[in-house]
């Protein structure tokens, strides 16, 4: 299944680093989620628009994680020849990730 079946997400950048959050539909889904979308996951998934490092923050009180993605923004918005320099489009690939559906409860 898609993560965007589980999960949404929002973005925001600041210089060369674009942070992208998970946040889940239902609370449920927060420890499976946990479990499969690892910051190597998410950075092999994306290849190479993200050069740097992925750092996962996790969130359990609002059931979300934040990504911090480290040289992912071209050189960063004033530099980057990229048609979305903020990486917006990011967020709606990485919803495109296909992960193991949960264990219904």
């Amino acid at each position: 299944m898609k993560l965007r079946e589980l999960a949404h997400s929002r973005t925001g950048d600041k210089g060369n680093t674009l942070n992208i959050s998970v946040i889940c539909y239902d609370a449920r889904h927060y420890e499976h989620l946990r479990a499969v979308l690892t910051p190597e996951r998410v950075k092999a998934h994306l290849g190479d628009v993200v050069r740097g490092n992925v750092m996962r923050y996790e969130l359990p009180a609002i059931a979300a994680f934040n990504f911090v993605l480290g040289d992912a923004l071209g050189g960063g918005v004033t530099r980057s020849l990229a048609l979305d320099a903020h990486g917006k489009s990011l967020s709606s690939a990485l919803m495109g990730l296909e992960v193991e559906a949960p264990v219904a409860t």
